[in-house]
């Protein structure tokens, strides 16, 4: 099957994308969680359109209210109890 290349250029940039993304979240946590503040902070002020400050709430972290953890990542993470 001959795929155009453009196409195949666009299916292993995606691919790219993805894996780079896995990257982050798993090697990079702190980074990443402020880079997306960062970017979502700018677009949830006041006065701002209410599109806008939809895609903000989706960019920025989940927060760190009642029932997050401490770090703000998963729920599982840290060293196993001691188990004798």
């Amino acid at each position: 099957m001959d795929l155009p290349l453009w196409l195949q250029y666009l299916v292993v940039g995606a691919v790219v994308v993805v894996a780079l993304w896995i990257f982050a979240k798993k090697q990079l946590p702190g980074t990443l969680r402020r880079a997306r503040l960062a970017l979502a902070a700018p677009l949830v002020r006041d006065g701002r359109p209410e599109w806008m400050r939809s895609l903000a709430r989706r960019i920025a972290p989940p927060g760190s209210g009642i029932g997050a953890s401490v770090c703000g990542g998963c729920d599982n993470c840290g060293p196993e109890p001691n188990q004798r």
